[in-house]
C-alpha cells in the first residue's frame, strides 16, 4: 500500500484516499523499476511507448486520470491547465520514434503531476 502518512491530518478521508490512487499511478508511470547499479528510476510510460501507434494515446490517458482526480479535488484551473500542459509535452515528446521512450523516461509527467497535487492539498 501507499504511504499517505505525510498528508495532512486534517485531509478528509475520501482526498486521502485520491491521494493513494493518485501516487499509485504516478509510481506505476514513472518510477516503479530502478535500473540496476544506478538511482534512475523508470516507469511503464515508456514502456508502453515502445507499442506502435497506441501505446503513447494509452499512456496519455492513463496519465489524465491524476489530472481528473486533481479536478475532483478542486484543485485551482491554473493548476488543471499545467498538468494537462504536462501530459501533452510528455505525449508529444513520446511520440518521437525510439527517442519518445527515453524522453518519457526522463520528463516524468506523472509524477510532476503528483507533486503539483500535493502542493496543492497541502496548502488547503
Amino acid at each position: 500500500m501507499v504511504d499517505v502518512s505525510d498528508l495532512p491530518d486534517d485531509l478528509p478521508r475520501n482526498k486521502r484516499r485520491s491521494m493513494r490512487r493518485v501516487r499509485t499511478v504516478s509510481r506505476l508511470l514513472d518510477e516503479a523499476f530502478r535500473v540496476p547499479g544506478t538511482n534512475f528510476r523508470f516507469g511503464l510510460d515508456p514502456v508502453l511507448g515502445l507499442l506502435p501507434v497506441g501505446g503513447d494515446a494509452a499512456s496519455a490517458l492513463i496519465s489524465l486520470y491524476i489530472v481528473v482526480e486533481a479536478y475532483l479535488m478542486d484543485v485551482p484551473r491554473h493548476v488543471l491547465a499545467r498538468m494537462v500542459a504536462n501530459v501533452l509535452v510528455d505525449a508529444l515528446g513520446g511520440s518521437v520514434p525510439i527517442l519518445g521512450s527515453l524522453f518519457d523516461a526522463t520528463w516524468k509527467a506523472n509524477r510532476r503531476n503528483r507533486e503539483l497535487l500535493e502542493k496543492h492539498v497541502e496548502r488547503y
